[in-house]
């Protein structure tokens, strides 16, 4: 019996070394495909860093300069030259246009959807708020509520619900998520859908009774359950 055990480490051995002779005999029957392909991984690692660092990194910095006053006009309220510029620096739509693989370009399609909500745009609010994406999952949410703020104001009020739902529950917080809750359940009263309203309302009621909309919440529900009874 003890020699079969002792047999054991040997033929492990020989099953190791069977192995290692097959890998290196792979390597070097595949040499040259092996090294185009080390080659090819290293060209394109190498190409992002060139594009990044003598192309996307330059462009950055001025579509960063642009978006600085197209910012300006955004707090002044002059939507216009926020989207089109003044003639000397360019606005968010130029932005978009002319510096694309930038991030000042994708935030600027955030501030572009808004400038057309606040112009009557609803459509174009629409394009440029759906095109936009961010890891910051507040400004995201808060750009899902300005596209359901959109169709709210087309009366296509079954999307809108679905956006101020996202915005909501995307993560859910006592300051905005009792904002997109009560217009979400506010449009579901518009759409007659009085159950659904109510559960709205009393989870704004319920999760966050210190907001504004927590403090209206048994408001609405009593005005729900009323039509609700008729």
């Amino acid at each position: 019996m003890s020699k079969n055990i002792d047999n054991k480490p040997d033929a492990n051995l020989e099953g190791f070394e069977s192995a290692l002779t097959k890998s290196e005999q792979f390597i070097e029957d595949n040499q040259k495909t092996l090294t185009v392909v080390v080659l090819g991984v290293l060209l394109v690692v190498a190409a992002y860093l060139a594009f990044y660092k003598f192309y996307a990194e330059p462009k950055e910095e001025v579509a960063q300069s642009y978006m600085f006053v197209a910012e300006q006009y955004f707090q002044k309220d002059s939507f216009n030259l926020a989207l089109n510029g003044d003639g000397n620096y360019f606005g968010f739509l130029d932005i978009i246009n002319d510096y694309g693989v930038t991030k000042s370009a994708n935030l600027a399609k955030y501030y572009a959807g808004i400038c057309y909500l606040h112009l009557g745009n609803y459509d174009e609010a629409i394009t440029y708020l759906k095109k936009f994406s961010s890891d910051d999952i507040m400004v995201s949410a808060i750009a899902h509520g300005a596209i359901g703020d959109a169709y709210a104001e087309q009366d296509k009020y079954s999307q809108a619900i679905s956006y101020y739902e996202k915005a909501a529950n995307a993560t859910p917080n006592s300051f905005t998520t009792p904002i997109y809750l009560n217009k979400a359940a506010l449009l579901y009263e518009e759409e007659g859908n009085y159950k659904k309203a109510i559960t709205l309302y009393e989870r704004i009621k319920m999760d966050y009774a210190q907001s504004q909309e927590g403090r209206s919440a048994e408001k609405f529900i009593a005005r729900a359950k009323l039509a609700l009874e008729k």
